[in-house]
C-alpha cells in the first residue's frame, strides 16, 4: 500500500515539471499610457484686465488618451477636443474680469489605460492706472520761432513709470483738435522732458496711449503765447563776374532779396563790399536798390584780386543778412605785343595723401619753370593754391606760397572737404602766367 502511494506522488510532480516546462501559447498586451503636454495660455498671463472681461484661452494636446478635463483653482472647465497629428487638440476657455484678480490655478488631465496631467499657476492683475503730473512748458511767453521746453513726469499706480513713450502734442489758437509735434521716453523715475519749436500761440500737452498693461493718460495743457518777431532775410545767388577779370575792368553783381513769407521785396538798398587777399577788413564800395522779385544789380572796377559780398542792413520788422563771398581774381591785361614775355609751365603737381581723414593737413607739391630760349629752367614766383569743392563750379583762393629758383614748391593746408585742388601762377613783368594740372582728393569723415 506505502509503495502504491509514493508511486502516485512520484508521477504528480513529474507531471508538474513538465506543465511547468511546457512553452506558453499567448502572452497579453498592455494598452500604452496617455501623455499630455504642457497647458498654452493665450493672452499669455499675467492676464490684464481693464474695463471689460477678457476671455482667455486654454489648450493642451495628448495622445493614447480617450477623454481630458480641465480645472481652474479645483472648478471644472469645458473643454473640446480636435484632431492632431498623433493625438487629440484640447480647448477651453474661461473670461476674467475685474473680480477675478489674483493668483489661480490649473490642472489639465489626460484619461486612458490610466491618467496623466500637467498643473501651474498664473495672476490675474487690474491695468495700471497711469497719470501725467507736473506738465509744464515754458517760457509761456516767446518770439516766434524760438524754442520752448516740456516737462513732466508719468506716473503709474502712484509711482515714476520709466522707460513709456510719451507724445507731445499742440492746439493752435482757433484750433479744436491736437496734432502731435514729437515724442520722448519717460526716463529714471518716469520723468520726461523736450525742446520744440514755438510757431504760433496755443496749447501744449503730454499724452500717454494705452499699452497692454496700462491705461492711457492725458496731462493738463498749458499755454505759451508766441509774439511775431521780426522776419528773417537772405540774400541769394550773389554773384560777381567775369572770373578772372582783368584789372581796370568792370565787374558786375547781381543776387536776390528775399524776405520770410516773401519771394522778394523791391525798394530795399543793398551794399557791396570787398576784402582784399591778405585783409581782414571789408570795404564798402558800392550799392543798389532791389527791383522786381528783390534782384539788384551793381558795377564796380576791379583792382586787386579778393572777396566780394552783399550787405543787407535790414528794416523795420526784417532782419539784415549777408551774402555768400565770391572770390574773383584779377590778373594784370595781356601786355602789348612788342612786349616778349616768356612762357611758363607748373609740372609735377601733387596733392596727397589720398584719401585724407577730414582736418588732417594735406600736402601740396609742384614745380614752377620758365622757358628760357627752348630749355625748361626752375623758376622763382609767387604762386596761388586753389581749391573747387564737389557740386561747386567755382575756383577758390585758398592761399599763396613761393618756389625758389630750384621752381620747387610745397606748402599744405587742413582739409574739410572732398574737390579738386591746382596751383595758379599769375605771371609777372616777365612771364605769362599757367595753371598746373587739377588733382582730386576725396576727404573721409
Amino acid at each position: 500500500m506505502l509503495q502504491r502511494i509514493r508511486v502516485a506522488a512520484l508521477a504528480l510532480v513529474l507531471a508538474a515539471g513538465a506543465l511547468a516546462s511546457a512553452p506558453a501559447t499567448a502572452t497579453a498586451t498592455a494598452a500604452p499610457a496617455p501623455t499630455i503636454s504642457d497647458v498654452g495660455i493665450s493672452p499669455a498671463p499675467p492676464i490684464v484686465v481693464f474695463d471689460t472681461d477678457v476671455s482667455v484661452t486654454f489648450t493642451f494636446t495628448t495622445t493614447n488618451a480617450t477623454t481630458a478635463d480641465l480645472k481652474l483653482n479645483g472648478d471644472p472647465v469645458t473643454v473640446t477636443s480636435a484632431a492632431v497629428s498623433g493625438g487629440l487638440k484640447w480647448t477651453g476657455t474661461k473670461s476674467f474680469g475685474a473680480g477675478a484678480v489674483g493668483k489661480w490655478s490649473y490642472t489639465a488631465t489626460a484619461h486612458g489605460d490610466g491618467d496623466a496631467s500637467k498643473s501651474g499657476t498664473f495672476d490675474v492683475v487690474r491695468a495700471l492706472d497711469t497719470k501725467i503730473a507736473d506738465f509744464d512748458a515754458s517760457p509761456d511767453l516767446v518770439d516766434r520761432g524760438d524754442t520752448i521746453r516740456v516737462t513732466g513726469r508719468l506716473l503709474a499706480g502712484g509711482k515714476g513709470y520709466d522707460g513709456q513713450s510719451v507724445s507731445i502734442t499742440f492746439r493752435g489758437r482757433g484750433s479744436d483738435s491736437y496734432r502731435e509735434v514729437t515724442k520722448v521716453t519717460t526716463g529714471r523715475g518716469g520723468w520726461f522732458g523736450a525742446r520744440v519749436r514755438a510757431d504760433a500761440t496755443g496749447w501744449w500737452r503730454a499724452e500717454f496711449a494705452t499699452t497692454a498693461t496700462a491705461r492711457g493718460a492725458v496731462s493738463d495743457a498749458d499755454r505759451v503765447d508766441v509774439r511775431r518777431g521780426n522776419r528773417a532775410s537772405s540774400i541769394a545767388g550773389f554773384d560777381a563776374r567775369p572770373e578772372p577779370v582783368d584789372k581796370g575792368d568792370k565787374l558786375t553783381f547781381t543776387g536776390a532779396l528775399r524776405v520770410e513769407g516773401r519771394d522778394g521785396v523791391s525798394g530795399q538798398r543793398v551794399a557791396v563790399y570787398f576784402r582784399a587777399d591778405g585783409s581782414h577788413r571789408w570795404e564798402y564800395v558800392t550799392s543798389a536798390v532791389t527791383g522786381r522779385h528783390g534782384r539788384f544789380w551793381a558795377s564796380a572796377t576791379a583792382q586787386t584780386s579778393g572777396w566780394w559780398r552783399a550787405e543787407y542792413r535790414g528794416a523795420r520788422g526784417v532782419n539784415g543778412s549777408v551774402s555768400d563771398a565770391d572770390w574773383v581774381r584779377v590778373v594784370q591785361p595781356a601786355p602789348p605785343p612788342s612786349v616778349d614775355k616768356a612762357d611758363t609751365r607748373l609740372i609735377k603737381f601733387n596733392a596727397y595723401p589720398e584719401p585724407i581723414k577730414r582736418g588732417k593737413y594735406l600736402r601740396f607739391r609742384g614745380a614752377l619753370q620758365i622757358d628760357d630760349e627752348g630749355s625748361w629752367e626752375g623758376y622763382a614766383g609767387k604762386v596761388a593754391l586753389y581749391f573747387k569743392p564737389v557740386g561747386s563750379k567755382k575756383w577758390q583762393y585758398v592761399k599763396s606760397t613761393w618756389s625758389g629758383d630750384s621752381g620747387r614748391l610745397y606748402t599744405k593746408v587742413r582739409a574739410w572737404k572732398s574737390g579738386h585742388w591746382k596751383f595758379v601762377f599769375g605771371g609777372d613783368e616777365d612771364t605769362y602766367g599757367d595753371d598746373s594740372r587739377r588733382d582730386y582728393v576725396r576727404v573721409k569723415r
